[in-house]
């Protein structure tokens, strides 16, 4: 066997043992860590929420009806009483000054597919129109 048919056969075989995981890798990854590192404590890893103080992500209604608020919440902070999923909470949200519009919206993006989410797609212009009519 010849050096280039070796490396050649090598090569295929990397492609067959990699290629089928290429699909398989977690989309929006900077959303995730950007949940695991400012939410998850409150939120949990899951996006269950925690009992009747912080309210779920995962299967939430109030984040279906409420898209166009939600780069305002994270970037502020929610003060108001909300019902999720017919539960009342109270416990204010702070807010995350410190992220940029792309990383809101990758965190946005991220938190609408995990957990078997489906709220659709946010884009950075979006964000940034939010952000502009922040209350």
């Amino acid at each position: 066997m010849t050096h280039k048919f070796s490396f050649t056969i090598f090569l295929l075989c990397t492609l067959i043992f990699t290629l089928p995981n290429c699909g398989e890798s977690e989309p929006y990854p900077q959303g995730k860590n950007l949940y695991s590192f400012h939410c998850q404590n409150c939120h949990m890893e899951d996006g269950v929420g925690l009992g009747a103080l912080i309210p779920p992500l995962a299967g939430a209604d109030y984040m279906a009806q409420h898209q166009d608020q939600m780069a305002c919440i994270i970037q502020y902070g929610l003060m108001d009483t909300i019902v999720v999923n017919g539960v009342t909470y109270m416990e204010p949200m702070a807010g995350i000054e410190g992220l940029n519009n792309i990383q809101i919206t990758n965190l946005i993006n991220y938190i609408n597919h995990a957990w078997g989410n489906d709220y659709g797609f946010v884009t950075v212009e979006q964000i940034d129109e939010q952000l502009k009519n922040c209350n």
